[in-house]
């Protein structure tokens, strides 16, 4: 496997800096142990080429980007995963509205951790992203979001508990709907904005299709992965609160909403640049998994565990830093509860700031945005 392969040309690597000297100051006592070994040598280059193959293969036989994977229905909560603060405290059920009244649709976006911040990440461009109605006929108004069950951090890298080879994870998301808009934590950093009207009809399909998106579409992902140069392939796609919005926009125009084409909103992505990614594994369950490679994926993770010392934080730091992603090209990802390796490359990470045109606007026509669809 690639696993067993990676570990072959790392030994070669050694090998040939251990013998290299020798052949060139002292070639009589080098020279019968260098042709002795001769065979391992050539069994390592061969798994060289056969990693390259290996990758090459993969990556041409793959369509990018991966499509996120629905699933038939929402799993069970792993007892393990607990929130610090609890997952939409205010939630309401979306009510049923009168199908001829007017909807006015907000776009809202605040600081990411304003309750701790500030408007601290806002000065970095780091939002969160949700969606007000408001009913110009009953004088209700609601606000809808997309967002972490366990938040952010639990998402984006596994628990190591000691003992368990496998590496847990607590990266359910899910939409939550309340009660009232609250107009000064979205407007005071961020953005309150109206995009468009629909009706209270158009409003209940949309609550039909809220439930449907979040019963199938269950796991956070983070990153969004790509290649690093102009026009270069995206590998994988996030899924996290801006995405619902505009996933929620879209349908809206779908079902007949007219969007402001004045308007053209900006949504953060956090993008790992990469060569093309490497699937290594099917699945979670650890006994389909070679045992190395879940061993060496858990000591990935174990960098990223939370309550580290100071001291323990910077060397865990330095150690993904310098030894994975600089020496060793490694860098381990779950998308559709699968492991991918990535291989990064400059500029490695970075926090993108990108302009989404509304859906039915001319931008987004021309980012290959596509007509309605037919009743």
């Amino acid at each position: 496997n690639s696993y067993r392969i990676r570990v072959e040309y790392d030994w070669f690597k050694a090998a040939w800096r251990t013998r290299w000297p020798c052949l060139i100051n002292e070639p009589a006592r080098c020279v019968l142990p260098f042709f002795a070994n001769m065979r391992a040598y050539l069994l390592a280059v061969a798994a060289l080429v056969s990693v390259t193959t290996l990758v090459s293969a993969q990556s041409a036989a793959t369509t990018w980007p991966i499509p996120y994977e629905r699933r038939a229905s929402r799993p069970p909560l792993d007892p393990f995963c607990q929130a610090e603060f609890k997952f939409c405290p205010a939630s309401a059920p979306m009510p049923k509205m009168n199908a001829t009244d007017r909807v006015e649709v907000w776009l809202l976006k605040a600081p990411v951790w304003e309750f701790k911040f500030g408007d601290l990440l806002g000065k970095f461009n780091v939002f969160h992203d949700a969606i007000g109605f408001n009913n110009l006929d009953t004088g209700r108004n609601y606000t809808m979001e997309w967002y972490e069950l366990f938040q952010l951090p639990n998402c984006t890298f596994a628990h190591v508990i000691p003992g368990d080879p496998v590496p847990k994870w607590c990266n359910q998301g899910g939409a939550c709907f309340y009660n009232g808009i609250d107009d000064k934590h979205w407007a005071q950093n961020g953005t309150l904005r109206q995009v468009t009207e629909i009706t209270g009809a158009m409003f209940n399909q949309l609550s039909e299709w809220v439930a449907s998106d979040n019963n199938t579409g269950v796991y956070y992902e983070t990153w969004t992965v790509r290649e690093q140069k102009e026009g270069g392939a995206l590998y994988f796609e996030s899924y996290d609160c801006a995405d619902f919005v505009v996933r929620a926009f879209t349908e809206m125009y779908h079902l007949g909403a007219h969007f402001d084409p004045s308007y053209e909103p900006k949504f953060d992505r956090i993008t790992l640049y990469t060569q093309p990614p490497v699937q290594v594994t099917d699945g979670l369950n650890a006994t389909a998994v070679d045992p190395a490679l879940m061993a060496d994926i858990r000591a990935f993770y174990a960098n990223f565990q939370a309550h580290q010392t100071l001291w323990h934080a910077l060397e865990s730091m330095f150690k993904v830093i310098v030894g994975d992603v600089l020496l060793e090209h490694k860098f381990y990802i779950l998308y559709n509860q699968k492991y991918y390796r990535l291989a990064l490359h400059a500029p490695y990470l970075r926090m993108n700031y990108e302009p989404v045109p509304l859906p039915g606007t001319p931008g987004w026509y021309a980012a290959g945005g596509q007509p309605r669809r037919l009743a």
